[in-house]
């Protein structure tokens, strides 16, 4: 105990004195020069870090392996209309509807930069949809006034990408024409619900126009709604499919 106060009288009186003083803070530290070595094969691994990793990266590469489902041919990914967006956009609408017990959701919106990948045809393992959505996005629903759902047709028809639940025309200046909603003519004045990522509600791929809709969360991920779809479809003894259906057509 006889150390202890002189050393808090010590410290004391330090901060008592910094704290009066006016002067501007320098830096006292001194870092080590930086030194850089490229990463690659030439760097032999250290033997205690790769034995204590091995149990784990052997588990993960065996779940990774896991089969989940078929698919006859590959889910492409490509610009305009493609099956993998088309996939994924409508087993959002049908995850989100059952999540609000039936409510209809009569849009799905998914880009190809929200997803990183293709599915290769044949066996359908859970590291392809690692690889397909590796984020950990979550699945929300937009309550979306007519201007803002105009606005999301006005973003694809450049781009000639395909909304799930919608079918339009792209005329020759690339704005969208005869949008069919559900099969009924677009309304301006009504609210669509839209199915879609956190990360395009809150504005990626450029669509900020979408923070004026309300959002309603699900909290579910959205790789774990593509999983659980995929392996829904095997339990019923059916593969894994999609294609271009003509939702995005041409001005005659």
């Amino acid at each position: 105990m006889r150390f202890v106060r002189p050393v808090a009288a010590s410290l004391l009186a330090l901060a008592l004195a910094t704290g009066c003083q006016r002067g501007p803070l320098l830096a006292t530290a001194r870092l080590p020069a930086a030194t850089s070595q490229p990463v690659g094969g030439t760097i032999v691994p250290d033997a205690g870090a790769a034995d204590y990793i091995k149990p784990y990266h052997d588990k993960v590469v065996s779940e990774m392996q896991q089969v989940i489902g078929q698919a006859p041919v590959a889910l492409g990914k490509n610009p305009g209309e493609n099956p993998i967006v088309n996939f994924v956009a409508d087993l959002q609408r049908t995850a989100a509807s059952q999540y609000f017990k039936g409510e209809p959701i009569e849009l799905g919106v998914m880009t190809n930069g929200g997803m990183r990948n293709a599915l290769p045809a044949g066996p359908v393992t859970l590291g392809n949809v690692f690889e397909l959505m590796p984020f950990e996005n979550e699945l929300l629903v937009l309550d979306a006034p007519g201007p803002v759902v105009q606005q999301l047709f006005d973003y694809a028809a450049p781009l000639g990408m395909a909304v799930s639940g919608a079918v339009y025309t792209v005329g020759p200046d690339k704005k969208p024409q005869q949008i069919l909603v559900g099969g009924q003519p677009f309304d301006p004045a009504k609210t669509y619900r839209i199915a879609i990522s956190d990360y395009l509600a809150g504005g990626g791929d450029h669509m900020e126009f979408l923070k004026a809709a309300k959002l309603r969360h699900t909290g579910l991920l959205l790789r774990t709604v593509i999983i659980d779809h995929i392996k829904g479809l095997t339990a019923a003894g059916q593969p894994v499919t999609a294609r271009v259906e003509g939702r995005v057509k041409p001005a005659n």
